[in-house]
């Protein structure tokens, strides 16, 4: 497929990237709406099949059937091929079948792989792709071997192990999508909210999936010498620590009051880091309070990192956007992060990707609202869920109807793909200005 895509001249690295994304989902809802992939080896509805696709591929988890009970066992194994198709992405998965038949990869096809791994330049780009598959599959491997033996105590050795690697993968992929509905539909890990072992494991997927690529190969590379990483990888691991602890201390406190204590510093950990675009949880969302459900959608809203599984508006833009906001404050004349200015542009970028995720979030909630004749807050968590491809939910997905369905549908194939992204594939090309106009000032404020 990736070299069927890049054989198109005419389209650009952006529009190469969509095109790969659809193709793959209507592919996995072709395949999902066949009766091998329903339990009761009935014909699944189209609209509900495209729906299970783009929520695995867009590694989101927002499901309208309950993934445990109405697919078969060939229907989750497609399902855990689309969420690592699309935790991975499309071109890297192309562009490593395409190195192991031993194919060169020229000039255009590493301009494609660099955009969809956010890699800063060509150079380096094919082996950093290897690393990435490399260090992906023996991760989850390592995730589904430690969480085998809880697994296999509840499910037996064989569906233990299955069930250990589906959730492996799926917590690495920030997808969010579980198979326990056999403890309770639509339960996601609720029935191991005190384990240890379980929380750990996942939570440490998630994060390791979510701080991106490149940030692994820093770690690698550098191992404990800081001062040598990238500036990008300094501000991901540093915000990616306070988002974790910070909410995590407030959930504690503002919320889930009826657990013990020693339990509840468990929950509140793994609140603080599924919300940020993992999907599972393991409390019942729709009782905590309205700031604590505001909290968990404004960390939505930020989601993981770049060139990670991840979605949201990413972590360094919301340390750019702090950095900027701080320096207005000092009346500096630029943004700074760890002795390093921004570049005016990637200030400009990040008010921009703020400005429609937070626009588009609010549209959607709005429709969805309006649509379903259902109370605004329920209708935000629902939409920045889809579009940050966080996919916790109230449990309002499955009731919606098919109008609400596509709109969300659509809107998790933006947030995966990125609404940059989408923008630019739309465009013809960058537009050169041959003049400029005088500036002028303007109050604001």
């Amino acid at each position: 497929m990736f070299r069927i895509l890049s054989a198109f001249r005419r389209l650009n690295s952006f529009q190469i990237i969509v095109l790969g994304f659809a193709f793959v989902i209507l592919l996995g809802a072709g395949i999902l709406m066949l009766p091998v992939s329903s339990a009761d080896g009935s014909w699944t509805p189209f609209v509900n099949a495209l729906f299970t696709s783009v929520t695995s591929v867009c590694v989101t988890g927002l499901v309208v059937c309950d993934t445990g009970t109405y697919w078969s066992s060939f229907g989750h194994a497609v399902i855990l091929l689309l969420i690592q198709t699309g935790g991975l992405g499309v071109v890297t998965i192309s562009a490593s079948f395409t190195i192991l038949s031993g194919k060169k990869i020229g000039l255009s096809q590493r301009s494609i792989m660099a955009e969809s791994v956010a890699a800063p330049q060509l150079s380096g780009v094919v082996r950093l792709t290897g690393f990435i598959v490399r260090v992906t599959l023996g991760i989850e491997l390592i995730g589904a071997l430690l969480m085998a033996p809880v697994f296999c105590r509840d499910f037996g050795l064989f569906r233990g192990l299955w069930m250990s690697l589906f959730h492996s993968v799926s917590a690495f992929c920030n997808a969010g999508i579980d198979l326990l509905g056999v403890r309770g539909a639509y339960s996601s890990l609720t029935s191991y909210a005190y384990d240890p072992l379980i929380n750990l494991v996942i939570i440490l997927l998630i994060v390791i999936g979510g701080i991106g690529f490149l940030t692994w190969d820093d770690i690698y590379r550098n191992r404990h010498h800081i001062s040598r990483y990238r500036m990008q990888s300094k501000v991901i691991l540093s915000y990616s620590l306070a988002l974790i602890f910070i909410p995590a201390i407030l959930f504690f406190f503002l919320e889930f009051q009826d657990i013990p204590a020693g339990k509840r510093i468990l929950v509140s950990l793994f609140q603080s880091v599924t919300t940020r675009t993992a999907g599972f949880n393991t409390a019942d969302l729709s009782s905590m309070r309205e700031s604590g459900q505001f909290l968990m959608i404004l960390l939505m809203l930020v989601g993981g990192s770049p060139g990670s599984t991840a979605g949201g508006i990413k972590t360094t833009t919301l340390a750019v956007l702090i950095s900027c906001a701080t320096a207005v404050f000092a009346r500096k004349d630029s943004p700074e992060m760890f002795k390093r200015r921004i570049i005016p542009d990637i200030v400009a970028t990040a008010i921009a990707i703020l400005f429609m995720y937070t626009s588009l979030g609010i549209l959607c909630a709005m429709t969805l609202s309006i649509l379903e004749s259902l109370p605004l807050m329920p209708c935000l968590f629902e939409a920045f869920s889809a579009l940050a491809t966080v996919g916790l939910s109230f449990g309002i997905t499955p009731t919606l109807s098919v109008p609400s369905k596509l709109i969300l549908i659509a809107f998790m194939f933006i947030g995966r793909v990125g609404g940059l992204t989408i923008i630019y594939a739309t465009m013809s090309g960058y537009k050169i200005q041959c003049g400029k106009f005088p500036q002028e000032k303007i109050s604001v404020g």
